[in-house]
C-alpha cells in the first residue's frame, strides 16, 4: 500500500491525540476510516468532525478487539489497514503494580497480537494487509521513569519485527511508529523525567501523521517523526555500554532536578 485513498482504515485510541490526527489525516487522503477508543463520546466526536465512522470498545480486551474488527469488515467490507494505536503509560519501575504491569501489557502488546491474529488469515488468503503499530522511541531506546511502559513498548516493537520478518513475502506490509515526545493528554500529565527528556522536542500529533503518510509511501519498517532517534538507536547497538552510561548519567540529573 503506498496511499490510504479508498482504503478500510481502523485506528485505536482515536479519540485523541496520534491516533485522532491519524483519523483525520486518512480521511482527508481518502480513506474510509473506523475511529476506535474506550471513550466513545470522545470517538463519536472525532468521527463526526472528520467525516469517519465511531465504533467505540476495549481494545484492551479479546472480546473487544473482535467486536472492532467484526463491526469494522461490516461497515468497511474488508478492513485494509490497521493502525494499534492505543497504548497506556504507567509508570514506576519493578515496584510498579501488577495491575499496572498487566494493564500496560495488555494494551500495549496483547491488542497487537490480537488483531493480528483476526486480520491475517484474511490478509494471507488475499496476499495484501496492512499493519501500522504505534511503538514510541521507548520501544527502541527506553524511558526513564516508566517500565511498564519501556518494557511492553519493546514487547510491541519485537511482534511487529517478527510480522514483517515472518509474512512479509506474503503481501503483509507491517511498520512500528516510533515517536518521542508528542504534545498529546498523555504527554500533559508527564513526569518530571518526562518532561525533562522530551519535552523540547516534543511535536504535534498532525507532524506525526505526515510522517506516517510519507512512511506508508515508502515502506519503511520503522516511521521515525523525530530523525534523531535513528542516531540514538544506532549508537545503542553499536556501544551499548555507553549508550547506558549516557542513560543513568541522565537519569541522575532526572533525580537531581526532582
Amino acid at each position: 500500500m503506498e496511499s490510504v485513498a479508498g482504503a478500510g482504515v481502523v485506528v485505536t485510541g482515536a479519540g485523541s491525540g496520534i491516533g485522532a490526527a491519524l483519523a483525520r489525516r486518512f480521511v482527508a487522503e481518502g480513506g474510509r476510516v473506523i475511529v476506535n477508543d474506550i471513550d466513545a463520546a470522545a470517538a463519536a466526536a472525532v468521527a463526526t468532525a472528520c467525516g469517519a465512522t465511531a465504533v467505540p470498545g476495549d481494545a484492551a480486551t479479546e472480546d473487544g478487539v473482535a467486536a472492532l474488527v467484526g463491526v469494522a469488515r461490516d461497515v468497511l467490507g474488508e478492513i485494509d489497514l490497521f493502525c494499534a494505536n492505543a497504548g497506556v503509560a504507567r509508570r514506576g519501575g519493578e515496584q510498579a503494580s501488577e495491575a499496572d504491569w498487566a494493564a500496560s501489557w495488555q494494551l500495549n502488546v496483547m491488542a497487537h497480537v490480537r488483531a493480528a491474529r483476526l486480520l491475517l488469515p484474511a490478509w494471507l488468503e488475499r496476499g495484501s494487509g496492512h499493519l501500522i503499530s504505534t511503538v514510541s522511541a521507548a520501544g527502541l531506546l527506553t524511558m526513564l521513569g516508566s517500565a511498564p511502559y519501556s518494557v511492553t513498548k519493546h514487547a510491541a516493537l519485537g511482534f511487529a519485527e517478527w510480522l514483517a520478518a515472518t509474512y512479509a513475502h506474503r503481501g503483509i506490509t507491517v511498520q512500528a511508529i516510533c515517536p518521542q515526545g508528542v504534545r498529546t493528554p498523555m504527554m500533559t500529565g508527564a513526569s518530571p523525567a518526562e518532561k525533562l527528556i522530551l519535552s523540547d522536542s516534543a511535536i504535534t500529533p498532525e507532524a506525526v501523521a505526515d510522517a506516517v503518510i510519507a512512511g506508508i509511501a515508502d515502506g519503511r519498517f520503522l516511521i521515525l517523526p523525530h530523525p534523531e532517534v535513528a542516531r540514538m538507536y544506532e549508537g545503542r547497538a553499536g556501544d551499548p555500554d555507553r549508550w547506558l552510561s549516557g542513560m543513568n548519567k541522565l537519569q541522575r540529573k532526572v533525580e537531581a532536578a526532582s
